[in-house]
């Protein structure tokens, strides 16, 4: 399935899990997320990709074997994990998890709406 951007959002969401995960920083896809005041079910996901990949300054603070590794799995404070997801309204979002420490309070990342988009009808 294709699909198409219809706004650009990338603000903060709080999210919401039926079972608490395992690890934080590796939660997986929210049962549910708030934005706006608004409560979002995700029904479905349509797919996720993650990218560990160090950039700047952390691109040089490790060694290229140890990179590699951190390249798959991914380190302390770096990387995004993204969902392409489908709620229970019928809308369609891609949302992200950013493991980089963005305050004191929110150390351990933050979730962000990246956009709504809609499919492509051929």
């Amino acid at each position: 399935m294709e699909f198409r951007p219809v706004r650009f959002i990338q603000e903060d969401i709080q999210v919401h899990y039926i079972k608490q995960p395992l690890l934080e920083k590796k939660g997986g896809c929210p049962d549910e997320f708030s934005w706006r005041g608004e409560v979002y079910i995700v029904e479905e996901i349509i797919s996720e990709w993650h990218d560990y990949k160090r950039r700047g300054r952390m691109e040089r603070n490790m060694q290229p074997q140890h990179a590699e590794v951190a390249q798959n799995r991914g380190s302390w404070g770096v990387g995004q994990d993204y969902y392409r997801v489908r709620t229970g309204n019928g809308k369609y979002f891609d949302i992200y998890y950013d493991r980089a420490p963005k305050d004191a309070a929110r150390r351990k990342g933050a979730w962000f709406l990246e956009r709504e988009i809609a499919p492509v009808i051929v």
